[in-house]
């Protein structure tokens, strides 16, 4: 069609207006629109004041179908692997990346888990039943299992699905049971990997982001203990202490780099009061952290600081302080009642407390799709009520 000049101004606008101006950026809000193309949407009821888990479940409940804009780790083998994240992995799409839609849908179980009487009950079922389908699982074990793909979203992805599995686990409501039960084939999949990772990982992987072993490892740990695997749980804490036990003199002032949300020493002491005595462990933080402060002060550890909310890596530092704030909590509590240590841990862990849950917000969805996982997973103390004895 030729288009006359006169018309050319007319025409550009319209289909401006048509196509949408712009790019979908990182402060974009949600937009009102169904889940899933032939699905009603949902919508939560008002948040209730003072609770702040309200606020994460709208979070959460606002991008696990929410499919753009999206970050995909993917290895293609064939010009058939070109498809939109829904289509490649139809159950965890949204919130930006698989992991994150993974630990929003986490969320939604734990919150769902809290109370029988809360009043997103219906709609938090409703949204994950249509996450939580078999044909949907079918799905995403057909994309794991792919050539080329073991070591997709290894190891912080799958230690999170680990911890939804435990989540849904623990329940005994008969739906929350039934979805346990269709994601059990993914769940074994992903066992089966990570038994033939460990033996062949000849070294820690001591980072602040994703790749980190320490955190993923203590939610690996703490699935296993949960649903009884004894093998799995073998295989880490042999691992565990093969890798830390002889670590001294963590060098926590060079924390955090520029774009941590987790702690590499911190989250090493998380995890080892997980496979150590009281005693014993009281003895090892002596080593590992050898200067913590006995006076009760929060100033040695200083929060990190974001100056930029909408910049997707340097808002991982409001992630650190919520995430430095469950670990303090959690060497707090496997030292021996009296430790003069326990009063400045605890000083500290308040302080990153405040810091990291004061900036979770919708603002920008740089920090939106997935910060609420790392409030909920602080103010619920999921690694405390784990299953988080010391091996025998």
């Amino acid at each position: 069609m030729l288009i006359k000049p006169a018309r050319w101004i007319v025409f550009t606008c319209v289909c401006m207006l048509v196509a949408g101006c712009g790019n979908d950026s990182d402060d974009a809000r949600p937009v009102a629109q169904s889940p899933r193309d032939n699905a009603p949407a949902m919508a939560l009821p008002p948040d209730r004041p003072g609770v702040v888990e309200d606020r994460f479940a709208r979070l959460a409940f606002n991008c696990v179908h929410r499919q753009y804009p999206n970050k995909i780790s993917h290895v293609m083998n064939d010009d058939s692997d070109v498809k939109t994240p829904r289509a490649l992995t139809p159950m965890f799409y949204g919130c930006f990346d698989w992991h994150s839609a993974v630990h929003g849908h986490w969320l939604l179980v734990r919150i769902l888990k809290s109370t029988d009487s809360i009043p997103q009950q219906d709609a938090l079922r409703s949204k994950l039943a249509l996450s939580f389908t078999a044909s949907n699982a079918q799905a995403e074990l057909a994309y794991y299992t792919q050539k080329g793909r073991a070591s997709f979203e290894r190891p912080y992805g799958i230690a999170w699905f680990l911890q939804l599995v435990a989540e849904l686990h623990e329940s005994d409501d008969a739906q929350l049971i039934e979805w346990r039960n269709t994601l059990a084939p993914l769940e074994d999949a992903i066992v089966r990997q990570i038994s033939q990772w460990l033996p062949k990982l000849a070294y820690p992987i001591r980072l602040g982001t994703h790749n980190q072993s320490a955190f993923a490892f203590g939610l690996m740990l703490d699935y296993a203990r949960t649903v009884d695997h004894r093998e799995l749980e073998q295989l880490l804490v042999d691992k565990i202490r093969l890798f830390h036990m002889n670590d001294r003199n963590c060098p926590l002032d060079y924390e955090p780099s520029g774009e941590d949300f987790l702690s590499p020493c911190l989250m090493e002491a998380d995890l080892m009061r997980r496979v150590l005595s009281s005693d014993d462990f009281s003895a090892w933080l002596d080593g590992f952290l050898p200067n913590l402060p006995l006076d009760g002060s929060s100033e040695w550890l200083q929060p990190g600081v974001v100056r930029d909310a909408t910049d997707g890596k340097l808002v991982h530092l409001d992630g650190v302080n919520l995430s430095r704030a469950w670990a303090l909590e959690g060497i707090a509590s496997a030292l021996p009642e009296g430790d003069p240590r326990v009063a400045s841990l605890r000083s500290s862990a308040d302080i990153h407390r405040g810091t990291g849950l004061a900036a979770v917000s919708d603002a920008h969805y740089a920090g939106s799709h997935w910060l609420a996982s790392f409030a909920l997973y602080l103010t619920s103390q999921r690694g405390l009520t784990g299953v988080t004895q010391s091996s025998p």
